[in-house]
């Protein structure tokens, strides 16, 4: 990959997976799951491009909404693929966490996710955080109530609540610098709606089973050659 200006934090928008075994004349499911092979690429690529933080957007709080053995296959597929590849992600130094109200996932799925993110803990490379359950909107809210029930038991004082206040009380108080969105779609779905407030947004047409390291690059390649003045103007 040739030089760049590398943003801190990526998100992902992983769409396209139903869509795309559609195509081949399979079912949904059958996407989902070559899906999970195209996470493994994004991981590696991530980590070698230096990018710190990897948000994945795997499960809306809105996903509900879809048929229960398309619902079930996915919450299985996140507990298949975390027993195949945490040792793999422990080899190369990944931080994993997952961000989105986790009370709902079934609990084969949740013990897989908790005997992963403590392996992986302690590594000091790449923190990928997998979005689960997880809406912008559930995740500001979630935030003023966490800050409201501090000023109940005099923890905080109301006149210094702050943008920081609420950021800090977010699932991920990190500002994201660039959200890829695959699968043609034009719009961020309420993905990480606080902490993009000033992302760069990178469309792309391609289908997340054949997102690649190509294509990652390009998205990268746009991040750099955006002038980000942040409401300034142009020097």
């Amino acid at each position: 990959m040739t030089a760049m200006n590398i943003p801190k934090h990526v998100g992902i928008i992983m769409d396209g997976n139903g869509r795309w075994a559609q195509k081949k004349g399979a079912v949904r499911v059958y996407g989902h799951r070559f899906g999970t092979e195209t996470v493994r690429t994004a991981i590696s690529y991530a980590s070698n491009a230096g990018i710190e933080y990897l948000t994945l957007f795997a499960f809306s709080t809105e996903n509900w909404k879809r048929p229960q053995a398309e619902i079930s296959a996915i919450m299985s597929l996140i507990a298949e693929y975390l027993d195949n590849e945490t040792d793999e992600m422990d080899r190369n130094n990944v931080v994993l966490n997952f961000i989105g109200d986790l009370s709902m996932i079934p609990k084969d799925s949740l013990a897989a996710i908790n005997r992963s993110v403590e392996q992986l803990r302690n590594n000091t490379g790449l923190k990928v955080n997998i979005a689960l359950n997880y809406g912008g909107r559930d995740d500001i809210t979630r935030s003023a109530k966490r800050i409201a029930e501090k000023v109940k038991h005099g923890e905080l004082d109301i006149n210094d609540i702050t943008e920081k206040t609420l950021n800090d009380n977010l699932y991920l108080p990190v500002d994201c610098d660039l959200i890829i969105r695959t699968g043609a779609e034009k719009r961020i779905s309420n993905f990480l709606t606080w902490q993009g407030a000033y992302a760069e947004i990178y469309f792309t047409d391609v289908l997340w089973p054949d997102f690649d390291d190509n294509e990652f690059e390009n998205a990268l390649r746009f991040y750099s050659e955006r002038d980000r003045r942040y409401g300034g103007i142009k020097q």
